[in-house]
């Protein structure tokens, strides 16, 4: 039997909502690239595997994506110019070795964590089990990725392999720890922050997968970090790389964390899936 893989990549609010709308209108049309036979999802993506894999249907996930944003207190959070600033001196720094780059801006973060100039973790559980209170881990295998503070290396959460007493709702919050921007996660005595340290998709997991879907709000190949095109190619599968398109770009915006974008994100990702239909299909059935 042919196996199955769909990559579910970092992309802020926005990259949840482009993503939804993707995967919805690609089932309205015949392709439910959710019964994938392994799902990865780095952070963003990791809220949309969670999310598809449980018991809400893609048409709810997806009309909750179309709602108006709710008046919120929290500071607009944005991945300005200073934090892009920071991420760049740490490539400089980590000489081509993504896990020294995890070693740094891990470290960083931490350090801005304790200087409370991040949000706290209890608040930013908050936040995210707006998106995923009380869903549990699926019995797909379902990988969500991160990067230790300490070693910078990646690892992977799920309900398989080594780390599976990890719960989904740690190992999410762990995967949407954005350096800087949000806490760092503390799970059994280690520190995590996103797996987008690491790679925006961490496609290269989808290794003994006979074909594979990425869905990449972001694609991107910087500095030591490699696009899924390019991991994906380096394994051999057959597999299509789909990221926004033109209309789907002015939709999502500047600012991926910005709620008010969230609609507009979605209605555009659920539009590109026309557009997508065909070449997926002609992989994927």
């Amino acid at each position: 039997m042919t196996t199955r893989g769909l990559v579910l990549g970092g992309g802020g609010i926005t990259g949840i909502a482009w993503e939804t709308g993707l995967l919805w209108g690609l089932a309205e049309a015949g392709v439910d690239l959710t019964g994938a036979d392994r799902i990865v999802g780095t952070s963003a993506g990791s809220i949309v595997g969670a999310q598809v894999t449980s018991a809400i249907s893609l048409s709810d996930l997806y009309a909750a994506q179309l709602l108006p944003a709710t008046a919120d207190t929290a500071p607009l959070a944005s991945i300005g110019i200073g934090v892009i600033g920071r991420y760049a001196l740490a490539m400089v720094r980590a000489r081509g070795d993504v896990s020294a780059f995890g070693r740094i801006v891990g470290s960083a973060s931490v350090k801005a964590a304790a200087g409370s100039k991040v949000p706290s973790v209890t608040d930013r559980y908050d936040q995210v089990d707006e998106r995923i209170g009380g869903i549990t881990w699926p019995d797909q295998d379902l990988v969500v990725t991160a990067v230790d503070v300490e070693s910078g290396e990646l690892v992977s959460f799920g309900p398989r392999g080594e780390h599976s007493g990890v719960s989904l709702r740690d190992a999410v919050n762990a995967s949407c720890a954005v350096p800087l921007v949000y806490p760092p996660i503390p799970i059994g005595g280690r520190t995590y922050v996103d797996g987008g340290a690491r790679s925006v998709t961490n496609a290269d997991l989808m290794t003994g997968v006979d074909v594979v879907v990425a869905i990449a709000p972001v694609d991107k190949a910087v500095g030591p970090m490699r696009s899924a095109s390019q991991q994906l190619e380096k394994l051999g599968v057959p597999h299509l790389v789909v990221v926004p398109d033109e209309a789907s770009k002015a939709a999502i915006g500047k600012n991926v964390l910005d709620p008010a974008a969230r609609p507009p994100s979605a209605r555009a990702g659920y539009a590109q899936a026309a557009r997508e239909i065909d070449r997926i299909r002609e992989l994927w059935v």
